[in-house]
């Protein structure tokens, strides 16, 4: 145990006649360690434009609803007939009347030969 060990520090097993082994298999682990750093990387660059995103999304919806309730507030009829006032317009004191048009049915082809 002692002398496998002792070998193991001294890393005979590069050194050996049959080291052309060991070394492909050493490289093949720092080829896919890199591997794997590089896609950690990427993974976690991608967590970071969600997380950003996600929080732009939330403002931008804050925002959407305070413009929107600003809007409400104006189309108010109070607000609109207080703007107006300052113009010199004021609401008319008659409510409107509601307009019917009758439409005039046109005749077809055969009416309009045969009355």
């Amino acid at each position: 145990m002692k002398h496998g060990v002792y070998s193991i520090l001294k890393a005979r097993f590069l050194i050996n006649e049959d080291a052309t082994k060991n070394w492909r298999f050493i490289v093949f682990l720092i080829v896919l360690a890199i591997i794997m750093i590089a896609n950690t990387q990427q993974y976690e660059r991608k967590v970071f434009r969600i997380i950003a995103l996600t929080s732009e999304v939330k403002e931008l919806r804050s925002e959407f609803v305070d413009r929107r309730s600003e809007l409400m507030k104006l189309k108010m009829e109070s607000t609109v007939s207080r703007k107006m006032e300052a113009k010199g317009i004021y609401p008319s004191s008659v409510p409107p009347q509601k307009i019917k048009v009758k439409s005039i049915k046109e005749k077809s082809f055969l009416e309009k030969i045969w009355p």
